[in-house]
């Protein structure tokens, strides 16, 4: 008996208590229903029963306790107002660092992304999860870690598209620093060290590619000029041996020994050509130029070539310019090696036959974009089905004799191959035995947003007078 009378006064207290918690939330809501009331019966003359009946409707559902899911909304609303937030003087320093960078808390919620990362992943909004931006396995695993109290993390991985790339990411705890003015700094009110984790990223695919470079470059050197140094050292101990006073055969081998010497060079000089523009593989040029201008450029650089081979060059192109995203020496050197080899493995044909135009999808102007197609046929006894796959692999050759009385290196198409990849441009080889062969490069037009007016114009006033002479 005495427990019914113990518990009876605790829960009318309990329900008055909560009562009065309600009217405190709702105490404007209340204010606000009695001046309508007022209003409405010595201004509007709203009969006062009318009045009091739905004011005592208003009242209750004011009073009334909010659902689950009102309150649930609303310890959201409250938990997203505490969340931290770095101070002003972290989003400074993530600014002055070089590399991209992140700003995440302990859930793993982007709070802050340096410029670098805006201008590499996108402007992120404010609140999204780092995983929407960084899809790597491994950094999200290393950021887990972090987050869960582990120690800083630092990882490696490789991307293959769009280009093949290197990445390194270190992942740290931080402890935001709040000083005000005139005061030694001290830690954040929001529980200090350990509130956020910073996600600093590296890119390596430049030093990644200096150590492949320097690998290729030792193991296809010391393939490649092994048998010219074979040559010269037996030629060599033959001129000091049984060749000492034969003047016919020092001077015959003597020029074997230019030829291979000259053969080296050439070898050298590609080997660096091959591994400079493999470095700015990822980079595209941002040069607009003429295609057109610099194919006749590089032919008639070729026409004495072309002249001691007995071969002639018909070159027909557009007579609009041709605009082109390029790299002036690179683009002139893959027009040299396509029509040098023609003249070279074609000269039987006594004929290369150079064609530039705009593809016929996009023939109503290069302003609506689409691909110009540069094309280079020689009428030389042609290449078998199972050789154009491996055409461009460094060093491979269909007839290394004939590539040697060429002066071939191995290393031609390879380079126009890797240049054609910066340029976003596509390389086709067509052709079968006794028929010749077509070589097809399809370049993207310049779009009118990326060609400056001062651009056109020079190019256009350059073309005029290429014509004229």
């Amino acid at each position: 008996m005495s427990d019914d009378t113990t518990e009876r006064p605790a829960a009318r207290f309990g329900l008055r208590s909560r009562l009065r918690d309600r009217i405190a939330e709702q105490r404007w809501v209340l204010a606000a229903l009695v001046v309508v009331a007022l209003l409405a019966v010595f201004v509007a003359g709203v009969p006062p029963l009318s009045v009091a009946s739905g004011g005592v409707l208003l009242l209750l559902a004011a009073l009334v306790p909010p659902t689950r899911r009102l309150l649930v909304t609303r310890r959201r609303r409250e938990a997203r107002s505490l969340t931290p937030w770095p101070e002003t003087g972290m989003k400074q320093l993530a600014d002055a660092l070089p590399n991209p960078c992140f700003i995440v808390d302990r859930r793993g919620i982007t709070r802050y992304v340096n410029r670098a990362a805006r201008v590499r992943f996108g402007d992120p909004l404010p609140g999204d999860p780092i995983s929407l931006r960084l899809r790597v396995p491994v950094l999200l695993e290393a950021l887990d870690k972090v987050m869960a109290g582990g120690p800083a993390q630092r990882i490696e991985w490789s991307e293959r598209v769009p280009t093949e790339s290197w990445l390194e990411a270190y992942v740290t705890p931080v402890a935001e620093l709040v000083s005000p003015p005139g005061e030694p700094a001290r830690a954040g009110a929001g529980g200090g060290a350990g509130r956020f984790v910073l996600v600093t990223l590296q890119d390596l695919t430049e030093q990644r590619r200096l150590e492949r470079m320097r690998a290729d470059f030792v193991a296809n050197a010391s393939h490649e000029l092994r048998t010219p140094l074979a040559s010269l050292t037996g030629f060599v101990e033959t001129l000091q041996g049984p060749a000492r006073d034969d003047p016919v055969a020092r001077d015959r081998f003597l020029s074997i020994m230019l030829q291979q010497g000259d053969r080296m060079r050439r070898l050298i000089d590609d080997l660096l050509s091959l591994s400079r523009i493999e470095l700015k593989a990822h980079v595209q040029p941002e040069t607009v130029l003429d295609l057109a201008s610099l194919l006749r450029q590089a032919c008639d650089a070729l026409k004495p070539v072309a002249d001691e081979a007995g071969v002639l060059l018909d070159i027909e192109t557009p007579d609009a310019p041709c605009l082109v995203r390029a790299d002036r020496d690179e683009l002139i050197e893959v027009i040299e090696n396509l029509v040098e080899n023609a003249i070279k493995y074609g000269a039987i044909g006594k004929k290369v036959e150079i064609r530039l135009a705009l593809a016929p999808q996009a023939a109503e102007g290069a302003r609506a974009g689409g691909m110009f197609v540069l094309s280079v046929r020689d009428f030389g006894p042609g290449i078998a089905a199972e050789h154009l796959p491996r055409l461009t692999e460094r060093f491979y050759r269909v007839d290394a004799s004939r590539s040697r009385e060429t002066r071939g290196t191995g290393l031609g198409l390879a380079i126009v191959k890797h240049i054609l990849t910066r340029h976003k441009a596509r390389l086709d080889i067509d052709s079968a035995p006794g028929k010749g062969a077509v070589f097809t490069v399809r370049f993207p037009v310049a779009k009118s947003a990326e060609i400056p007016a001062d651009v056109e114009k020079d190019v256009s006033n350059q073309h005029i007078e290429l014509s004229q002479n």
